[in-house]
């Protein structure tokens, strides 16, 4: 399995008859531990109603088709979960609350840093 984050769909109105009815996500590839994009992007068959920005688990190959909504349609990418949270090494690296931790921190640069520790010296 791999986690991706949902950034964007693809609209097919001409398909094979077993795909009717399914929605299709495009998915980028993510690091687990800093939530950058690796620039491979797939489209992923989803049945469980992930969203734009979602981080998501995606099961690929003869495993997509294993569940009872994708049981013999040609599928080969699949949602299976939205992510709660992930923690590597002890450590949580995301959490669906709070996105990912280092992108919190490029975002928001702790002022603790120079800060009156530093000033008083």
């Amino acid at each position: 399995m791999n986690i991706g984050r949902v950034v964007g769909r693809a609209v097919s109105t001409q398909k094979d008859d077993k795909l009717v009815g399914t929605t299709l996500l495009l998915v980028e590839d993510v690091d687990a531990a800093t939530g950058a994009g690796t620039g491979e992007v797939a489209v992923v068959a989803d049945t469980i109603g992930a969203g734009a920005g979602d981080v998501v688990l995606i099961t690929q190959g003869s495993a997509a088709r294993f569940t009872a909504a994708t049981e013999d349609r040609p599928v080969d990418a699949l949602v299976v979960g939205i992510v709660d949270s992930v923690r590597m090494d002890g450590t949580a690296t995301f959490s669906r609350e709070r996105g990912f931790a280092r992108a919190r921190s490029r975002r928001a640069p702790s002022k603790a840093r120079g800060g009156a520790r530093g000033a008083a010296r």
